[in-house]
This record gives structure tokens, C-alpha cells and sequence, in this order.
């Protein structure tokens, strides 16, 4: 299903082995010498690779880098299956297979929240695919109980079971994730409440993501990461949970920051990620 009706841009579709179709955005040089970077949005309700990412990417590509924007499924323009889990084992196994019907040889995960839990979770899976990591508050570093006591969770789950979520409910949700409200435009707002309307009840019923931290002394590649310092979804404390574990890591915390680094403080995220990239 591609949705043709959703305020989002449509490029490529690529369907994976198991039937899934899935949506991306492809921006910046195809024969660059860098790995190309796969960009993994979070799991609020509505997101997308485009309304998460679309502040970002095109300065990636604009220094000469390759940007592989994925909607995860069920999200964005991506297959929506009514069945099955939704759990982190099957997140890994799409993006295994997207980065494997693409013929990527090593490439670079950019993850938030769930995503970046996807990208931890491959990465342990598959680590000879992945060149380095960039996380901004991922997931999959604590206790599910851990983060359904955080208030913007609470919220998030409160409005998305009340029904149908439209542009004031996700009003509501998003300026949780953010420390300056005043940054949330009408258009991602609108974007996302076209997006969640399409959204089967299995997607967040299902969802399961486990702690990863003991796994963490597995993964050898460099990591940059980000994270605000008020963060109301994934606690802020998760980042030592990295440092303390991935023996290449280096992290940057910002105050007057919640949970979306890349909108928040979008020019710092981009020359440093750029900087990470180019200095390989």
C-alpha cells in the first residue's frame, strides 16, 4: 500500500523477501567513497523517516554523503501488516533486508529513540555491515517498565488509546518532545496525524524492545550519540549506560533539550555528525 493520499514526498519502494514493502528517501551522491548513512526514525505515533529527518539529511548529502531515508513498517508510506509483532526482532529483520536487497556492503546507522534501539540491535546481529553508529536517546538500554513511567510516554500511550489521533491530540504528544514547544511546525503536526490514522492497533500492542546494555561491550564500531537533557520518553541516564559499556563511544548532552536533538538543535547535530562522517 503505497498511501498515496499522505502529505509526505513518495520515492522508492523496495519489497523485502518476507512481502513487505517498504518506503525511502534516497538524497546525496550514489558513488560516494563514504558509507551511506540509513536513517531510522522513533515509534511515536505518525512518525516517518521524512518528518522526522527532513531538517537534516539534505545537509548530509550537500557535504557529500549518502542518505538511505527509511520508513519503518508500519509507519510513514512503508507496509502496515495487521498481524504479527511488532517486536524488535522483526525491525532488525527488515532493515537486514532492506540493507541487503539495496547490495550495501558497510553502512552507517543514524538512529532515534526506536530507531536507534534497531540500530544497536543489528549491529549486534550483524556487525560486520555496519561502519559506525550515530544515536540521538536510543532505545533498548533499560527495563520496558523503565520507560512507561516516563511522562511523556505516559501521555503518548493516554492519547493514542482515548482514538483517533488528529492534529490537536498530536499536538498534545509532540510538544512532550521537545523542551521549546514554539519549534513544532503545523506541517510535521499535520504529516503525523495523516500518517497514524493508517496505523494498525498491533503496531504499539505489540512492540517490544529488550535491555541491551549487557550486550553492549559487543559492539567495536565508533558511536556518536546525543542526548537532551530533558528527555520526558527515554531517560537521560541512558546514555552512561553506553559510554560505560561500547568501548568507542563518545556522547554530547545539551540542556534545554528533549527528546529530538536533530530538530531542537539542528545545526549542532548536523556539523557534528557531518564532522564524525567525514573524519571517518
Amino acid at each position: 500500500m503505497t498511501h498515496p493520499e499522505l502529505p509526505l514526498p513518495s520515492q522508492h519502494y523496495v519489497t523485502l523477501d518476507s512481502g513487505i514493502t517498504l518506503h525511502y528517501l534516497t538524497e546525496g551522491p550514489e558513488d560516494s567513497t563514504l558509507p551511506p548513512v540509513i536513517w531510522l526514525h522513533g515509534s511515536g505515533p505518525g512518525a516517518s523517516g521524512f518528518s522526522n529527518f527532513k531538517g537534516n539529511y539534505p545537509q548530509f548529502a550537500a557535504s557529500g554523503i549518502r542518505n538511505l531515508v527509511l520508513d519503518l513498517p508500519g509507519f510513514g508510506r512503508s507496509d502496515k501488516p495487521d498481524t504479527g509483532r511488532y517486536d524488535l526482532a522483526f525491525f532488525i529483520d527488515c532493515l537486514k533486508g532492506f540493507i541487503d536487497k539495496l547490495g550495501l556492503d558497510k553502512c552507517v546507522l543514524l538512529g532515534n529513540s526506536l530507531g536507534g534501539a534497531i540500530a544497536l540491535g543489528l549491529t549486534l546481529a550483524c556487525p560486520e555491515r555496519v561502519a559506525s553508529l550515530i544515536l540521538m536517546a536510543p532505545g533498548g538500554v533499560e527495563e520496558r517498565e523503565t520507560y512507561f513511567q516516563m511522562p511523556g510516554i505516559v501521555r503518548m500511550v493516554e492519547l493514542y488509546n482515548s482514538g483517533p489521533m488528529g492534529v490537536e491530540q498530536m499536538r498534545q504528544v509532540m510538544s512532550l518532545q521537545l523542551y521549546d514547544a514554539s519549534q513544532l511546525t503545523d506541517d510535521i503536526l499535520i504529516e503525523r496525524a495523516a500518517v497514524a490514522v493508517t496505523q494498525p492497533a498491533n503496531l504499539f500492542s505489540t512492540m517490544m524492545v529488550p535491555n541491551m546494555t549487557a550486550r553492549l561491550g559487543e559492539i567495536r564500531v565508533p558511536i556518536l550519540g546525543f542526548w537532551g537533557t530533558n528527555d520526558l520518553f527515554n531517560p537521560p541516564s541512558g546514555m552512561f549506560r553506553i559510554l560505560d559499556n561500547a568501548p568507542n563511544a563518545r556522547f554530547i548532552m545539551l540542556n534545554r533539550c528533549g527528546h529530538w536533538v536533530q530538530v531542537e538543535h539542528q545545526s549542532l547535530f548536523n556539523r557534528s555528525c557531518i564532522d564524525f562522517l567525514l573524519q571517518g
